[in-house]
């Protein structure tokens, strides 16, 4: 079942925008994006970003469909237990994370992780004969994987990819660099799922903009004393170490600079 926010989904049947009176908390509805027709919980979220892809609401779920998605669920667990046995069967290098049933049953999307490209044609083609219905391969990333499987991250809170939904973010390496996180290693600037923590995009623009007009560690720079090289930033207090040519270091604020 997938969480949606109440303030960015679209309504099928008229197009129009949803409003928080047409559903509350709680509601259950049937949803349609580019996976499959499935159940949907309405779910307040303020954080929401308005960029987010719009995903359509066909309909509130009824009991009957309340009940098929029961029903799949148990359908879930036999079709990954069998694709399980064909993918080591056909020595596949892929990893299984989840599968979708369509409300209906009629059609199934796999979800699966690899480091490289699988030709999974063959396993399609068996998959759909066992299960006669339409098979779907679709791989997602490692982060898309963490989020799916949940746990901790080294706050002791929630992994980022599962509290807050929508689309991941991008994050790069500089992100890390404007911080000054960078030099710690990759292990302790990665996430869970091996890939660059979430929580570097959090504060990566107030930091730039904090160290705007800042030299870059390693420049030269040239103070009333002489010149010198900066070893080291403070963004929040805007200090800058510089050690001068005579082996002296001296701790200056970026007016200090000629």
């Amino acid at each position: 079942m997938y969480t949606y926010s109440v303030r960015v989904y679209s309504w099928e049947p008229s197009r129009k925008c949803l409003s928080e009176l047409e559903f509350i908390d709680g509601d259950m509805v049937v949803v349609k994006d580019e996976v499959c027709v499935e159940i949907g919980l309405i779910e307040k979220n303020d954080k929401f970003s308005k960029d987010e892809k719009k995903t359509a609401i066909v309909r509130r779920a009824s009991a009957r469909d309340i009940e098929n998605y029961e029903k799949n669920k148990e359908k879930k667990l036999e079709i990954l237990k069998l694709s399980k046995s064909e993918i080591k069967r056909l020595g596949l290098n892929m990893k299984l994370v989840d599968a979708h049933v369509s409300l209906d049953g009629n059609s199934a999307v796999i979800l699966f992780t690899s480091d490289e490209r699988v030709d999974f044609r063959d396993l399609v083609k068996n998959l759909s004969k066992i299960f006669h219905r339409s098979i779907r391969m679709h791989q997602v990333g490692s982060r898309d994987e963490a989020r799916k499987l949940g746990g901790c991250g080294v706050c002791g809170r929630d992994l980022c990819c599962l509290r807050f939904p929508g689309s991941l973010p991008s994050i790069s390496i500089d992100m890390a660099r404007v911080q000054q996180v960078a030099h710690r290693g990759s292990e302790r600037i990665s996430g869970v799922c091996g890939r660059l923590m979430c929580c570097l995009s959090y504060e990566a623009a107030q930091y730039q903009q904090m160290l705007a007009g800042m030299p870059e560690v390693h420049s030269s720079v040239r103070l009333k004393e002489g010149k010198g090289e900066v070893i080291e930033l403070n963004a929040l207090t805007c200090d800058i170490k510089v050690r001068m040519a005579d082996g002296t270091i001296v701790l200056v604020k970026k007016e200090a600079l000629l």
